[in-house]
């Protein structure tokens, strides 16, 4: 494997760790998709965690403007798939630290941990492991903004934009792989793909 593997080599690795799925699955909200991915399964495995990292920090430093502050840059995440992803990327660039986001209830806002204090003119990367609607990386995007940061760049290790995705340009998006956006659908007026399988539920 090169040092930046191709797509098709990422989501091998991806379906080979159980973290890329197809068959029957239904969702929270009671919908239905033939496909599920949840990038922590492959970054349980040290091996791939560490290749994965390093290739998306590749693909991040070859920017010149976050390759010339990489010493002080600093990397933001929401709490959860992202962060495994943050600590990979900050030790394979070698940035300066990493903050992460959370909220105590579905209805408060991302907030920082107590005593994690940003910096005007701060160079931030945010980083998630999926890209999909966006909400969390965009709101993620104006609370550091509104407390004088510059995002510089956003990178997770697959892309698979939903159409309520919002546009984040000028703002370079890394990726190792993307897929198309994951499609729902209510299994009363559609039927299964692949009937012969077993309906998993997926937990929220």
């Amino acid at each position: 494997m090169e040092l930046i593997p191709t797509q098709e080599e990422v989501l091998s690795l991806l379906r080979q760790t159980g973290a890329l799925r197809e068959g029957n699955f239904v969702y929270p909200d009671g919908n239905h998709s033939d496909q599920f991915l949840q990038i922590p399964l492959a970054f349980r495995f040290f091996q791939h965690s560490k290749m994965l990292s390093v290739a998306l920090s590749r693909k991040v430093r070859a920017n010149s403007e976050i390759r010339a502050s990489i010493d002080q840059l600093s990397i933001f995440t929401p709490a959860g798939g992202g962060l495994p992803v943050a600590y990979g990327i900050c030790e394979a660039l070698r940035a300066k630290e990493v903050y992460w986001a959370e909220r105590e209830n579905e209805h408060e806002p991302l907030r920082l941990r107590q005593f994690f204090d940003i910096d005007p003119g701060e160079k931030v990367l945010l980083v998630d492991d999926i890209l999909r609607t966006g909400a969390k990386l965009s709101e993620l995007k104006k609370m550091v903004e509104a407390a004088g940061a510059v995002v510089v760049g956003i990178a997770v290790i697959v892309a698979q934009l939903s159409p309520e995705c919002p546009d984040f340009s000028p703002i370079p998006i890394y990726s190792l792989a993307k897929l198309d956006p994951l499609y729902f659908f209510d299994v009363a007026k559609n039927s299964l793909k692949h009937p012969d399988q077993p309906v998993e539920i997926i937990r929220a």
